[in-house]
């Protein structure tokens, strides 16, 4: 039986996205694994000791243990509350429809 697992490290700003597939040892944690995959290079604003890390869309722990298959994803942080950005795009969406009638 192996002792190396395949997984995924992902990361992307509006501007680029990067996926680096990565042969990890089995038990190998996310955190580990998001350094050895030197993603860095790409994205050096990446602060790795300072961010949140998720396996398909689902923030873990940083001594999470990987599973074959696993997509790490790193997190950016956010700049905006989405639910206010939510409440914001619905006011603008109804000011929209109530001034706008053809006569």
């Amino acid at each position: 039986m192996s002792t190396k697992i395949m997984i995924e490290v992902a990361y992307a700003t509006p501007e680029f996205q990067k996926i680096i597939e990565l042969e990890v040892e089995k038990g190998t944690s996310v955190f580990d694994a998001a350094g050895r995959s030197e993603i860095t290079q790409y994205f050096p604003e990446i602060d790795l000791e300072h961010t949140n890390l998720g396996v398909f869309g689902k923030i873990v722990p940083s001594d999470y243990k990987l599973i074959d298959g696993d997509r790490i994803e790193i997190y950016r942080a956010l700049i905006a509350d989405p639910k206010e950005i939510r409440r914001q795009r619905a006011a603008k969406g109804l000011k929209t429809k109530k001034g706008g009638g053809a006569g």
